[in-house]
């Protein structure tokens, strides 16, 4: 018994070390093929820069356009997946019985397994189309289609992630705010929200750290003009279109501009890890606890 104990705990110990030696390495990578990328390009141009040019022959290499298009997407990505997901949240908590919850829940899991290749395609041949007959001067690709499939995409992760945090919430407040004659929807929105505060705000982070990442659905959808807009019916490109675009082979190995998608790099993984670090803050320090 105590040897396979000791097989356990060292298959933990070894996984645990594996998961920090390839995390180490990402960022040895990214950091060594970026400095030669910043000693050619200061670190002032490039985060001041308007211009992301670094394909062209006349060259820019401002991050700016990059970063504004993927905030663009992510943007409407939330304005469509939070009131959504936190109403389904709600209901699932509040007001479905047993039965309605085993049926919804599984198929909101449906969401989360379907490829976001597939969701791209949705978005530029059904989303892009029908919003163009309401919008009619909507681009082809643009970043409205894109970033309201992205949160299509992002719903089952606020949903579950929140509804998770409303039933954490002790039964003694529902019952305390049912005794003092508020109804459930004053229950639900003046009490077990607000106290699951904590959790929802995680999951909303959470979520933004995830549309920040995604790359198939912004590549297929939103197009490849790199440009400092928060225009969503124009074409914009992402950082992890750039990365994809530069990435497909038409780029020399070990040039100036083949080390611009390290440095596109580098800048979408100091928002995501600064993006989780948050969500981890906040659920430590403002997470409710009860006995």
């Amino acid at each position: 018994m105590r040897a396979s104990e000791k097989i356990i705990e060292g298959l933990l110990w070894l996984s645990a070390v594996i998961t920090i030696l390839i995390t180490i390495g990402i960022i040895w990578v990214l950091l060594s093929e970026s400095i030669g990328f910043f000693q050619v390009v200061p670190l002032s141009e490039f985060l001041t820069e308007k211009e992301w040019t670094p394909l062209f022959a006349d060259k820019k290499f401002g991050i700016m356009p990059l970063v504004a298009g993927t905030l663009l997407t992510t943007g409407v990505a939330i304005a469509v997946a939070l009131p959504i997901g936190l109403t389904i949240a709600i209901y699932l908590n509040e007001y479905a019985h047993d039965r309605m919850r085993l049926v919804v829940k599984p198929l909101l899991e449906v969401l989360a397994t379907i490829p976001t290749v597939v969701y791209g395609f949705f978005a530029l041949t059904v989303v892009t189309p029908f919003l163009q007959t309401i919008i009619p001067s909507l681009a082809g690709f643009n970043a409205l289609s894109a970033g309201i499939v992205m949160g299509i995409m992002i719903i089952p992760m606020i949903s579950s992630l929140s509804e998770d945090a409303i039933s954490s919430v002790p039964r003694s407040l529902r019952e305390a705010a049912y005794g003092m004659g508020s109804t459930r929807l004053q229950t639900s929105f003046g009490v077990m929200v607000p106290a699951a505060s904590s959790g929802i705000v995680v999951s909303v982070i959470l979520a933004i750290s995830r549309a920040v990442g995604e790359t198939m659905i912004v590549a297929i959808a939103a197009g490849q003009q790199p440009r400092l807009t928060l225009n969503p019916l124009v074409p914009i490109e992402t950082i992890t279109t750039y990365i994809v675009q530069v990435s497909l082979g038409d780029v020399p190995r070990g040039s100036l501009e083949y080390k611009t998608i390290f440095a596109a790099g580098i800048t979408l993984f100091v928002f995501t890890f600064a993006l989780n670090n948050l969500s981890f803050w906040i659920k430590k320090k403002y997470q409710e606890k009860y006995d």
